[in-house]
């Protein structure tokens, strides 16, 4: 049954020009958020049900990394103050970007949200995890965890939510 949930793996490595825009307002093109570590994302889409399931889980996943040579954060998919509210009191315990036309979800040429993104300090793609799908997030916190040296969390763990599709990223 869980390969009923599986999606080809189309992700790509981000434009590292395109810019990338902290809730706070500081924006960089993607490239400058990469120059000391890579970059760990959790993407949501404020305006779905399937991406406030993943919340919990997803903060387990950064908590867990946020002490690693990574950079953790959100990337949600609507503008800052709608990000904020969206993400509340994760927005402060963690880097949160707003991406409002979706800019960085198309240069990650993702489909599907939530998703779990890795991208390397010279722009290439570690992976992608899109969905819930907890056996393709486990396997990119273990390839994250080899990159960085890192405990992995369990994924999934007691809580977490039965595995989903997600929903599509184009409107």
């Amino acid at each position: 049954m869980a390969g009923a949930l599986r999606f080809a793996v189309v992700a790509t490595a981000p434009s590292i020009d395109v810019e990338l825009a902290s809730v706070r307002g500081e924006a960089r093109p993607f490239g400058n958020w990469l120059t000391t570590f890579p970059l760990v994302l959790v993407v949501v889409d404020p305006y779905t049900h399937e991406s406030a399931w993943i919340l919990k889980t997803a903060q387990r996943v950064l908590e867990n990394y946020a002490g690693a040579d990574c950079r953790v954060a959100f990337l949600a998919t609507a503008d800052a103050a709608g990000s904020l509210q969206f993400l509340g009191s994760l927005a402060d315990e963690f880097l949160a970007f707003a991406d409002p036309d979706r800019a960085v979800v198309k240069s990650l040429s993702l489909t599907v949200l939530p998703a779990l993104v890795v991208v390397r300090q010279d722009g290439s793609l570690l992976g992608a995890a899109e969905g819930w799908v907890p056996e393709e997030w486990r396997a990119l916190c273990e390839d994250l965890t080899r990159l960085t040296s890192w405990s992995r969390p369990n994924v999934p763990a007691a809580g977490d939510p039965p595995a989903y599709p997600g929903t599509p990223t184009a409107g």
